[in-house]
């Protein structure tokens, strides 16, 4: 009997057979790839239920290295397509489904690629995305999924604590930046729990977090374009403790032209980035096109 029949969690995997399948691979967790593979079973199954995964929902799963988390999803999912970079982990999880969770195979499909060059996956469009993100590329995969998915109602990824912290942070926060508006530009984003260390294999030596982002009902109402406006937010985070008259004097072409914009938003040419909601940034954006087609 495995490890994972003896202890009531049925197909998933515990950290004997989580080891075992990397000695069998030759697979040793690298830094590089952010590799730290979660060992308990229970973890997973929290991770599924703050996700509120339903049984129709066709989820996408980013890095899912052994399969840990992809089981968990198959219990509760309709279907799970995974998109993993790593050659030998790729290789080896469809083989790891099947064996584990034959009756739910066909309803899991593999994408072996670097999630930030995905443009398109198979089968129905994906509506939730449930990720144990890489520390060191959390940020940009996270946000390159939403913005090449728009059908992704529901997202929960655990992110290194800090990144947690920043992803979520409101406006006036210490830690409120360019993560956080461009999240909350497509989606509702709060903390949603703490993960500790001793459940993943290597432990890493900083703690986990989990984010949760439910998008958007409606679009935020602008004329600008989000590329338009993640330029503001960029400059504006680039010289976060200038005033945003002189953050966005080299986006606007001047500080006169900055000051321009700001005052036709109705945003002070004195205050900082870090006290502007998504909504008033994507405000200036709109009003650069304004002064600029009256100058």
């Amino acid at each position: 009997m495995s490890t994972t029949e003896s202890d009531g969690t049925g197909a998933l995997l515990g950290a004997a057979d989580i080891r075992e399948l990397a000695a069998a691979l030759g697979v040793r967790p690298t830094k590089q790839r952010g590799q730290n593979f979660v060992i308990d079973a229970n973890t997973v199954r929290r991770i599924v239920r703050t996700a509120e995964v339903r049984p129709d929902d066709v989820v996408v799963e980013i890095g899912p290295g052994l399969g840990s988390l992809t089981l968990a999803l198959l219990e509760a999912a309709d279907r799970v397509t995974a998109v993993e970079i790593d050659d030998a982990l790729a290789g080896a999880l469809p083989a790891t489904i099947t064996a584990r969770m034959p009756e739910r195979a066909d309803r899991f499909a593999l994408v072996h690629s670097d999630a930030m060059l995905v443009q398109e996956l198979p089968g129905p469009a994906p509506t939730a995305l449930v990720a144990n993100l890489p520390y060191n590329v959390a940020v940009p995969v996270l946000l390159h999924m939403l913005a090449t998915f728009p059908t992704i109602e529901r997202s929960l990824v655990m992110v290194q604590a800090e990144v947690a912290d920043r992803l979520a942070a409101s406006p006036g926060n210490k830690v409120y930046g360019v993560p956080s508006v461009k999240a909350n530009w497509y989606a509702e984003v709060k903390r949603a729990g703490s993960i500790g260390r001793n459940v993943f294999w290597p432990a890493p030596n900083v703690d986990s977090g989990l984010v949760s982002l439910v998008r958007r009902k409606e679009p935020l109402e602008t004329t600008a374009t989000r590329q338009e406006v993640f330029k503001v937010v960029d400059a504006a985070f680039a010289q976060r403790r200038k005033t945003l008259r002189a953050a966005l004097a080299g986006w606007a072409g001047s500080a006169a032209a900055a000051e321009a914009a700001l005052v036709a938003a109705g945003i002070s040419p004195q205050a900082r980035g870090e006290a502007l909601t998504v909504e008033e940034f994507a405000r200036i954006a709109e009003n650069k096109q304004v002064v600029e087609a009256g100058a």
